[in-house]
């Protein structure tokens, strides 16, 4: 696989569309990196880092709900391996006119759009979430 990000972002989006309560996938630490983003803005409850009995690490994302609403509706995967995608502080989108949020991958580490500009730092824009 080579756009983990893309096959983490479009697995939580099904779970909400299933109405699934967890989603379980491979981990890593940009992927954990992203997942506490996602959970710091209000569209996961708890990120957890889970072995299981072969002693590979998953990530577990517990997804959030209001009543029956999925905290998350839809999302849009912008930089791609085949086609990279950088801006500036003074270009980080406002994602559905400030509902939403950027994903980005600065030389800070994977912070939201809000954090990157609070920091001055821009990076490459890796998704967009609504």
């Amino acid at each position: 696989m080579t756009d983990t990000i893309a096959d983490m972002l479009i697995r939580i989006k099904n779970a909400y569309l299933a109405n699934k309560d967890q989603v379980q996938l491979p981990a890593s630490k940009k992927l954990e990196a992203v997942a506490n983003v996602l959970r710091e803005a209000g569209y996961l409850s708890e990120v957890k880092v889970v072995t299981n009995d072969k002693n590979q690490r998953n990530l577990e994302l517990s997804l959030l709900y209001s009543g029956v609403t999925p905290a998350l509706t839809d999302v849009k995967r912008v930089s791609k391996p085949g086609c990279r995608v950088y801006v500036t502080v003074g270009e980080i989108p406002a994602v559905l006119h400030g509902y939403g949020l950027a994903i980005l991958s600065t030389s800070e580490g994977i912070l939201s759009g809000a954090a990157a500009k609070q920091k001055g730092v821009g990076g490459e824009l890796l998704a967009e979430v609504w």
